[in-house]
Parts: structure tokens; C-alpha cells; sequence
């Protein structure tokens, strides 16, 4: 795998609290968040899969690995972007998510495109 090359993916992720999902009383906390992709890079590249590690406020691990998102494999030119929203459920007011893309590239190079980590978190339960 080279990672010396012009593969820039770059990851945005806003989340949101759903309290109508929620259910603090039975340790469910439902959130959604919003990835937006861009290939900022000189390569046109491909989205092939994704593992996600999510965490709670007890050192509580999932880790969620499968084919594309929300059903696509979306093909990034450069400069192009892919938005898209999904959800977790935890069981802790608090936790975060991080994660990689699995790619390939119209050359045939494989990479991963880092998700940054993230917070999930009850607005109010961060100061």
C-alpha cells in the first residue's frame, strides 16, 4: 500500500443528539451525524468500505465494518464531495467515533481516508 502519493480525502463530520429516538432511562442515547467527503486530491478514487470504532463514556467498544455507506460507493473526482447521514446509538450520554475509509484509486492503489474522532455527546453534558 503507498501512502506517498497525491490521495487527499478529506472528512467532515457535524453529529446531532436525537431525543426522540432516546431513552436515558434504559441507557439508549441516539445520535446522527453527517459525513461529507471531498477528494481533494489529483486522483479520482472510490469509496469501497468503512470500519468505524465507537466508544462510550465507559470504554464500551463497537466496531462496525461493512461494505460502502448508506448503501453507495461513491466515485470522487477531484475536487468533488459525497454528504451523507447515518446514526448510532450508544449507551452513555457521552462517547465519540472515529474511523476509516477504505479506497481505491482509478490507478488501482489502495489507501484508507482517516475519519478524524468525534464527540457524541447530550448538548448541555460538554461545559
Amino acid at each position: 500500500m503507498n501512502t506517498e502519493n497525491n490521495h487527499n480525502i478529506v472528512v467532515e463530520v457535524e453529529t446531532n443528539y436525537i431525543e426522540g429516538q432516546s431513552e436515558p432511562d434504559n441507557e439508549r442515547y441516539v445520535f446522527s451525524y453527517t459525513i461529507t467527503i471531498r477528494n481533494e486530491g489529483g486522483q479520482p478514487a472510490q469509496l469501497l468500505s468503512r470500519h468505524w470504532i465507537i466508544t462510550d463514556a465507559h470504554g464500551n467498544i463497537q466496531e462496525v465494518k461493512g461494505e460502502g455507506v448508506v448503501g453507495e460507493q461513491p466515485h470522487l473526482n477531484p475536487g468533488e464531495g459525497f454528504q451523507y447521514t447515518s446514526g448510532a446509538m450508544i449507551s452513555t450520554p457521552v462517547g465519540s467515533m472515529r474511523g476509516t475509509y477504505q479506497m481505491v484509486a482509478d490507478d488501482g492503489d489502495e489507501f484508507d481516508a482517516e475519519i478524524p474522532p468525534f464527540t457524541l455527546a447530550i448538548p448541555r453534558t460538554l461545559h
